[in-house]
């Protein structure tokens, strides 16, 4: 049986520049109020500027009736699989983690640590990008180096997008009409950033991101899977440096790097005005996804749905025509009427005669983050 709590929750992402926030009160579909402060230069004072902004008259929030604050975390690392309550030693934790996710983490706790200034009195939550992938077997999180350098320097597949995959997985199963116990999912998270996720009996069992969110599919700026012996080679040949090749595969490849753009609506506007490097950067991208599904259906033997979320695949109806095709062995077909359009709503847009499902549910991962988070402290 599935236990819900309800409460009211204040959600904060914090970047190094921008802190995003939701008010999310559980017995609404809706947030109470949403917004996002840009230009932080001071996470304290952005903190303020979202007290002030929420506790205007016509906010429609009432910070007295706050139930806990819930904080996004990039990176848990194996210590932490689960929504965890923050206090000093937690704060300490998330700190020795920011080796495996330097860009992320050191802002995520300087926005925890200025909003438990903020709000003393109220429980404070991490939600771990990661925790959904803790399940993982062994097999699955291993790299296949020497086990004394990846276990000293914590080198493993932790996975990452884990609450957006944990709440599309929920809400295909109930869309559904069955339980999450006995199904074979797959969800592609397609936004900038962008992961595939095996997801077998409600518990995640296979991810695309790795060590870092630098693995797996082709993503805006991201190589995603690449031979790791082409770092040593532009490092001997080309002279590059270790930051130099971070830069380039994390910021410098992807869509952008194959066509010159990273937004998926310029590449399309590319190739139909014929540009040869924006249909290769199309058919390379959906050449990836169209395999992870593939090798994702093998390892769990099954396949009731395939789920498409996040900006690109809530939106973009030809990428998931174009992922998806030559598929019909495995049972995929999708149905081009259903299929044609964004998605603002869930839709099933798999044909009739497709024995899995295709379905685009929208993500809430700051809903997730407030489910998690009340959860955690009823």
């Amino acid at each position: 049986m599935t236990v819900t709590y309800t409460g009211i929750a204040l959600v904060l992402n914090c970047g190094s520049s921008s802190i995003k926030y939701q008010v999310v009160d559980t017995t609404r579909d809706e947030p109470l109020a949403s917004g996002l402060v840009e230009r932080v230069s001071q996470h304290s004072e952005a903190i303020k500027e979202i007290i002030g902004s929420l506790s205007a008259a016509d906010s429609g929030v009432d910070l007295d009736a706050l139930t806990v604050v819930g904080h996004r975390v990039v990176q848990g690392g194996a210590e932490f699989s689960a929504p965890t309550i923050i206090d000093d030693d937690v704060e300490r934790q998330i700190a020795l983690l920011a080796t495996l996710a330097p860009l992320h983490n050191p802002p995520n706790l300087a926005g925890i640590s200025a909003a438990r200034d903020a709000f003393p009195h109220l429980p404070h939550v991490a939600i771990f990008d990661t925790a959904f992938h803790a399940t993982l077997p062994e097999a699955a999180y291993t790299y296949a180096i020497d086990r004394r350098v990846a276990q000293e320097h914590g080198v493993r597949r932790y996975g990452f997008h884990g609450t957006s995959h944990s709440y599309v997985a929920r809400e295909t199963a109930r869309l559904m009409g069955r339980s999450s116990s006995d199904l074979s999912l797959v969800v592609l998270h397609l936004g900038n950033g962008a992961s595939a996720a095996a997801i077998k009996g409600g518990v995640s069992v296979d991810t695309s991101m790795g060590l870092t969110p630098l693995e797996g599919l082709v993503m805006g700026t991201r190589s995603g899977d690449i031979d790791p012996a082409v770092t040593l080679h532009l490092a001997r040949t080309a002279g590059m440096s270790i930051d130099e090749v971070d830069a380039l595969l994390n910021r410098q490849s992807g869509m952008l790097g194959l066509t010159g753009y990273s937004d998926m609506r310029d590449v399309w506007k590319a190739a139909e005005q014929g540009s040869r490097e924006a249909e290769l950067g199309l058919e390379v991208y959906c050449r990836r996804i169209r395999g992870y599904v593939g090798q994702y259906f093998a390892q769990m033997g099954a396949l009731d749905a395939v789920t498409f979320t996040a900006g690109v695949g809530e939106n973009d109806h030809r990428v998931r025509l174009h992922a998806l095709a030559g598929l019909e062995a495995l049972g995929i077909v999708i149905d081009e009427d259903r299929n044609d359009g964004r998605k603002q709503e869930p839709a099933l847009i798999s044909a009739d005669s497709s024995r899995v499902q295709v379905w685009v549910v929208p993500t809430d991962e700051e809903r997730e983050i407030a489910l998690q988070s009340i959860a955690a402290v009823s």
